[in-house]
């Protein structure tokens, strides 16, 4: 048997004002995976800066590999670089960094070196002019391609990136070794699942690639 769910469940309460103005409600009850990443780029002040980000989709076309960046807000410091300088760098963290990532979200003044005041080490992108993190296993370098609206007026927009250059940690390459899956792995977000029949909220926690054998 299956549920129809043409509007939110009553049972759907704010954890916080504007909530379900800042997220839909379908966000919570379908709580659909997607992977953690960083976004690291320059302000434009020269200081370095992090946007841990997930609703992403990455796909390859006609010899290139697109990275589609689900919603990126206008008000922020990463709308901001992405139009100004025109090229970031995506940066994929495994679970013992995690937490210093979570830190560029507070670390987050415009006078900040977000990288570096988070407990990671910033270096330099080979292929853009653009920071990476040292730490995480794979970096992703980024060049803008274009933006849209979710729909006029909205908040938050869909950027779409070519990659330039692709940097991976020798073990993360090998399955055998720490490989790319697992608890080791990638992360996946996982936003605050919810029950529409109590309406039961499961904190925000994140998950690991299984592979079926």
């Amino acid at each position: 048997m299956k549920k129809e769910f043409p509007c939110m469940p009553s049972t759907f309460k704010e954890q916080w004002p504007g909530e379900f103005t800042g997220f839909a409600w379908q966000d919570f009850l379908t709580a659909i995976p997607s992977p953690l990443f960083v976004i690291t780029s320059f302000k434009s002040n020269g200081k370095e800066n992090g946007c841990l980000q997930s609703w992403s989709a990455f796909v390859g076309d006609t010899g290139e590999f697109i990275c589609i960046i689900g919603a990126v807000s206008k008000k922020g410091h990463l709308y901001e670089t992405l139009r100004d300088r025109r090229c970031c760098v995506l940066n994929f963290p495994s679970r013992d960094i995690y937490d210093r990532c979570v830190a560029t979200v507070r670390n987050n003044a415009f006078e900040d070196d977000e990288i570096t005041k988070s407990g990671l080490t910033s270096e330099m992108a080979v292929s853009v002019d653009a920071p990476r993190i040292r730490e995480c296993f794979l970096n992703i370098e980024c060049e803008y391609m274009w933006e849209r609206e979710h729909f006029e007026g909205s908040r938050d927009v869909t950027v779409a990136l070519r990659a330039t250059h692709i940097c991976m940690d020798v073990t993360r390459c090998d399955e055998s070794k720490l490989g790319r899956y697992g608890k080791t792995g990638y992360m996946y977000n996982i936003h605050s699942p919810r029950s529409p029949e109590t309406g039961e909220v499961l904190p925000d926690c994140f998950g690991a690639l299984e592979k079926y054998t």
